[in-house]
């Protein structure tokens, strides 16, 4: 299919913005003042780091989540439920275990009240179009990972909807077979008879992005809001080794790692848990990425360094965020600049290392000074876990609060500033640590 630039206005996402209500009646912005629009014969894939929001703004247009302020439209007409227009295919491929692969792809169609013999119909034809042949009867628990996405592309295809929506639906599978199903989508998006007149891709994958998209959406976080577009015009399929690709792979890191990246830096951070949660990042994966910038002169470019390890670049970008976050980076135009600070805490000794991490996760790293702080306004100097853990559920789902909890404590017990035991889970300051005496 050939990207078509001015074609129909399928969605029209107006000044949009989601916010939701904390457990202590805290608003929290997820969204703020994004504008978009997705024509007729076009891919977009929405880009962003954790807490961008783009997940939040697929459901919008879905349907299954409704806008704070602002309104999507679906060729004209506000949305006031689910989008009639959209399939939505998600990243944990979301089949029911106990129906066949046969019945998962009818899903849809029974709920539309189609007719049993033509639903079957339609459903085969939507199994062979994804190369399912065979399995019809099969259960999920029988398919590997790619066909069980294979199953979940059948059934938002058997729907013929104008807009494929998809969240990430590639981030589950290994990277053999999500290479392999990217190449089948470009290939179906090309044919004639392809169903859909559009696709808006979730991803934080820039690869990925530009590999599918003719625009990419480059989202900011806390509250989500759009850095920039970025408009890819190479012909399909598109050559991962070329310059050009290359170029806008570059590019569009820098955009989405230098402007946010690059104060969060420069100055302590003041924000709360909330704002600026913990980047997943371990304190070896953070000084193992300082010592590969410090062993090429202090500065890096970063693509360069991923390809070097033969990892994806996103794989990186949370060592990045926290190495940026505690002050031991600066990113520019792409390139990883080790500071002064970040050079100190590369080539000191252990102990020097673990005093110069305890005062800047002190003092730069939100939640890691939360916790601190309520450990020293404790009467004996220590605070249950759970404690912690239930104020950030007011502000991230349980995983994510667990998650955020347990990289705390990791950061915490590296650089001294305080102890976690599990059997009793309780945090209790460490007076001996080398923050200490700072």
């Amino acid at each position: 299919m050939t990207t078509v630039t001015t074609g129909e206005i399928l969605i029209d996402i107006d000044d949009v913005g989601m916010s939701f209500t904390g457990a202590a009646g805290e608003r929290l912005n997820v969204l703020e003042h994004v504008n978009l629009q997705v024509r007729d014969g076009e891919i977009v894939a929405l880009l962003g780091r954790s807490g961008s929001g783009k997940s939040t703004l697929l459901r919008a247009v879905a349907g299954l989540l409704a806008p704070t302020s602002g309104q999507v439209r679906y060729r004209g007409t506000p949305l006031t439920g689910a989008n009639p227009g959209a399939a939505l295919v998600f990243q944990s491929f979301a089949l029911m275990p106990w129906l066949t692969v046969q019945d998962n792809v009818e899903l849809g169609l029974a709920a539309r009240g189609i007719s049993p013999a033509r639903r079957h119909q339609l459903a085969l034809q939507a199994i062979d179009r994804i190369g399912l042949d065979g399995f019809e009867t099969a259960y999920p628990k029988e398919l590997s990972g790619g066909m069980r996405q294979r199953v979940g592309f059948a059934r938002a295809l058997v729907l013929e909807p104008d807009l494929l929506l998809m969240d990430e639906p590639f981030s589950a599978l290994d990277v053999l077979t999500a290479e392999n199903l990217r190449t089948e989508l470009v290939n179906l998006w090309a044919t004639t008879d392809f169903p859909t007149r559009a696709i808006c891709l979730v991803t934080h994958n820039i690869e990925e992005a530009v590999q599918l998209a003719d625009r990419v959406v480059v989202l900011g976080a806390n509250p989500g809001h759009i850095i920039a577009e970025v408009r890819v015009d190479q012909p399909r399929p598109r050559n991962r080794r070329a310059p050009g690709f290359t170029a806008l792979v570059d590019h569009i890191y820098g955009l989405l790692t230098g402007r946010d990246t690059e104060i969060a830096a420069a100055t302590p951070d003041t924000g709360t848990p909330f704002r600026t949660p913990l980047p997943d990042a371990s304190v070896g994966g953070i000084a193992g990425l300082l010592e590969l910038v410090y062993a090429k002169d202090g500065r890096a470019d970063l693509p360069v360094i991923a390809d070097e390890l033969n990892f994806e670049l996103d794989d990186l970008l949370p060592l990045v965020d926290a190495a940026a976050l505690l002050g031991f980076l600066l990113v520019d135009s792409g390139d990883v600049i080790l500071t002064d600070v970040g050079s100190n805490f590369t080539t000191a000794n252990i102990h020097t290392s673990k005093h110069v991490f305890a005062t800047q996760a002190r003092r730069r790293a939100p939640l890691v000074r939360t916790i601190c702080s309520a450990l020293v306004g404790s009467s004996d100097g220590s605070a249950r876990a759970d404690f912690f853990l239930d104020l950030l559920r007011r502000g991230f789902s349980a995983e994510d609060a667990r998650r955020q909890l347990e990289l705390a404590i990791d950061w915490g017990r590296y650089g001294e500033l305080y102890d976690y035991d599990t059997d009793s889970g309780r945090l209790t300051a460490d007076p001996s640590g080398p923050a200490a005496t700072s």
